[in-house]
């Protein structure tokens, strides 16, 4: 049996897949390079967006 991986990210898991703080965390959403949404005043990241930053991030430092 398998596992499906979650598809929204609190932002405490988004955290530790950034290694970065919650502040900035904030601020990648403000600035719109994540994209969230709110669930009864939950915020929640698709996993999708934190992918797609890091390889966005990625291919600028290339």
């Amino acid at each position: 049996m398998t596992i499906a991986a979650p598809v929204l990210l609190t932002v405490p898991e988004t955290m530790a897949q950034l290694k970065v703080g919650r502040t900035k965390v904030y601020d990648l959403i403000r600035t719109h390079r994540l994209v969230s949404i709110k669930i009864d005043g939950c915020r929640r990241i698709p996993a999708d967006s934190v992918r797609d930053f890091i390889v966005g991030r990625l291919g600028e430092a290339a």
